[in-house]
């Protein structure tokens, strides 16, 4: 969205702050807009809008959102499921239990209810929701409407053709945490068997898909569209905000003619009064939160210069606080103004969010940007012989050397949180293959 120019009144407060209710004394304002029907804008909106004026940014942000980035709507799944069950041979009754467990299915597959809360929602045995679950488990993506992990597994090597009394079977069904480990000797001597077998079924179990329901949803795209822009013109920065999307919205010089007037109607002339103000009240409401974006942009720019010339290496620790204080604003509302936010760098697309991150002592007392070491840390596993992954406590000593005091305890939370196993499990993962 592209900031607008002001058209009323004094507002470079804080966004906290309420924009000042129009009176019938601010007609003139209506006069200098082109007209348009605004009652008929904010009931294809909805009603959101239409309450009182004076509520203030936290209620502003739990309004309707119409202004935020939202995802494209979902239903991939559930419409794909829906289609196969309507060519089943099934009587109605089991494909209306079917239906509504294809309802309750969350973006993995899984049943986001358990079998005896759909059992009530249905009108329905567990029995005959365990039954009907069985149907939706076996179409495509198979593996949906399972109860957990290795509901999902078995029930795919069901559909296969494998049987109970196999190994890959039995694994799944009784080992999985062992299996998780690599501990396929301790498996072995469970089974009577050889490490082997155990490791020819682990490559079986690795081609089942343990999120069946993501299928359908891995060739959809979700398009970002930055809310700002930052250019690099010379050695300065320019932000600019994006202008698409965002409506410019306008009240109709007749309204305000009407809330002169008015006639002697008085439930009539404050019906007019209460709308027209809260329709003056979102387009302030509006042009505020592009300011406030705007500066809050602004200032991530001088913080963070140096990451704009030369990248995540050089992002440098900053806390709400510090762009709050900057602004000359409160946390909250930064928060709020960065919330779901893009923004267009020279170094590719980011989340506002994504410049708030914590510090890390470096061995002369400077401070070194967490998120900067996750990317260290990610090169230096990326470097790494694959058959002698690095430990943490190597991978800690390593960043030592390069200035960064951080703990081995530090270095495993950040991987984790990176999604990178363990040393031992890169391993033996290595070894598997």
């Amino acid at each position: 969205p592209a900031e607008q120019a002001s058209r009323t009144g004094d507002l470079e407060k804080s966004e906290s702050e309420t924009p000042e209710a129009a009176t019938p004394d601010h007609d003139h304002e209506a006069d200098n807009l082109s007209q348009i029907d605004w009652a008929e804008y904010l009931e294809r909106q909805g009603s959101d809008f239409h309450g009182s004026v004076g509520a203030g940014s936290d209620r502003d942000d739990d309004r309707s959102r119409l202004f935020e980035n939202s995802p494209a709507p979902e239903g991939g799944l559930t419409e794909a499921l829906l289609d196969q069950i309507a060519l089943l041979m099934m009587n109605d009754e089991e494909r209306r239990i079917a239906t509504v467990i294809v309802h309750n299915l969350n973006e993995d597959g899984y049943l986001s209810s358990s079998v005896e809360e759909i059992a009530f929602i249905a009108v329905c045995s567990v029995d005959e929701v365990n039954e009907a679950r069985g149907f939706v488990q076996e179409l495509e993506p198979p593996g949906c409407a399972s109860i957990d992990l290795r509901d999902c597994l078995l029930s795919q090597l069901r559909i296969t053709g494998y049987e109970s009394d196999d190994y890959v079977v039995i694994v799944v069904d009784s080992f999985l945490k062992e299996l998780e480990a690599r501990r396929y000797d301790k498996i072995a001597r469970a089974l009577g068997t050889t490490q082997e077998e155990i490791v020819e079924a682990h490559k079986i179990i690795r081609t089942l898909d343990p999120k069946p329901g993501r299928k359908l949803a891995a060739d959809e795209i979700r398009y970002i569209a930055p809310d700002a822009y930052i250019f690099r013109i010379g050695d300065e920065f320019e932000v600019v905000l994006n202008d698409e999307g965002l409506p410019n919205l306008q009240v109709s010089p007749s309204y305000g003619r009407l809330v002169k007037q008015g006639g002697d109607n008085h439930d009539a002339k404050a019906y007019l009064r209460d709308k027209y103000r809260s329709a003056v009240w979102l387009i302030r409401s509006i042009e505020q939160r592009q300011r406030t974006l705007r500066k809050v942009t602004e200032s991530i720019v001088g913080f963070q210069r140096e990451f704009l010339l030369k990248g995540v290496n050089r992002l440098k620790p900053m806390v709400l606080r510090d762009v709050a204080n900057d602004i000359g604003m409160h946390e909250s509302t930064v928060s709020r103004a960065t919330s779901g936010k893009y923004v267009h760098t020279p170094q590719g697309i980011f989340e506002l969010k994504y410049f708030f991150t914590s510090s890390l002592k470096g061995m002369d007392g400077s401070e070194v940007s967490s998120e900067s070491v996750k990317q260290k840390i990610l090169a230096l596993i990326s470097k790494e012989d694959p058959r002698k992954p690095f430990s943490d406590q190597y991978i800690s000593e390593e960043l030592s050397r390069e200035n960064i005091d951080i703990a081995r305890r530090t270095v495993a939370k950040y991987r984790e949180g990176l999604g990178v196993l363990p040393s031992s499990k890169r391993k033996r993962l290595v070894a598997l293959d």
